[in-house]
This record gives C-alpha cells, sequence and structure tokens, in this order.
C-alpha cells in the first residue's frame, strides 16, 4: 500500500487549480484499489455561484475527484507514467447521497471491476465522516501523450 503527498499527486495528474479534486492519496493497491481525500472549503471558486446563501459541492465535481483519483491508480500499472494521459471515458449509475459541504472532509474509495491493457472499469464511492455520499461505476483509458 501506498501514501502519496499532494506533491506526488500533481505528478501524476496534469490538473491544477481549480481543478485539481485530490488532495492526499491515503492508500494504494496497484491494480486494485485507492483511496484518497479531498479537504472541502469554503474559498473553493464554485462555491460562489452553486447556491452561494447554501453552498453545496457541484455532483459533477464529485464525480471528477473520483475519476482523478482512478487516473492515479490506473497511471501505477505503466511503467512511465509521464508517457500518458488518462481520459475519463464512461460513467454509469451515479447517485448523489448526500449534499456536500464546505469544511467536510470526502474520502473516495475507488475499486477496480476490470481492468484489460489500457482500459478500466471503476467501482468509486465517495464518503464524509463514513457516510456515502456520492457513487457510481466510471470507465477510464489510457492513451499514449503523442496519440492524444
Amino acid at each position: 500500500m501506498t501514501h502519496m503527498s499532494i506533491d506526488v499527486v500533481m505528478k501524476k495528474l496534469p490538473h491544477r487549480y481549480p481543478f485539481l479534486l485530490i488532495d492526499r492519496v491515503l492508500e494504494l493497491e496497484q491494480g486494485k484499489y485507492i483511496k484518497a481525500l479531498k479537504n472541502v472549503t469554503v474559498n473553493e471558486p464554485h462555491f460562489m455561484g452553486h447556491f452561494p446563501m447554501h453552498p453545496v459541492m457541484p455532483g459533477v465535481l464529485l464525480v471528477e475527484a473520483m475519476a482523478q483519483a482512478g487516473g492515479v491508480l490506473a497511471f501505477e500499472s505503466v511503467e512511465d507514467d509521464r508517457e500518458y494521459l488518462v481520459y475519463f471515458t464512461g460513467i454509469d449509475g451515479v447517485r448523489f447521497r448526500k449534499p456536500v459541504r464546505p469544511g467536510d472532509q470526502v474520502i473516495f474509495e475507488m475499486h477496480v471491476l476490470r481492468h484489460r491493457g489500457l482500459m478500466w472499469r471503476l467501482k468509486g464511492e465517495a464518503f464524509v465522516d463514513g457516510t456515502l455520499v456520492c457513487e457510481g461505476t466510471l470507465l477510464a483509458t489510457l492513451f499514449p501523450r503523442d496519440e492524444a
């Protein structure tokens, strides 16, 4: 199992503020599982326009954060992750169970359902204080950078 700081996450993912949505990787078992963390703060730009009197993290950003966690997991399957980009290629059965608010700490758990070559099917769940707030199945594909 591997822990990754934000510095390592930033070396793996091309995303930057305000679109880098993973703060840290807590656990990673190559080819099987990842647990990542996001601290939700009121200073994030989407809260200014998304229900400003009742700030709620947009569901699409929860799904994007799950995809980013899955991307980190997929990058661990290749020898040199700098040679690839990971593209989020599909979503199935996403459900939003509870709102995520400023001050929450979201834990994303992604489990590999299927992995064939550079294609991944992942079951994602997001939790706040142990309560399921979002879930879904995500599809991702690694593409060589020179072909993407």
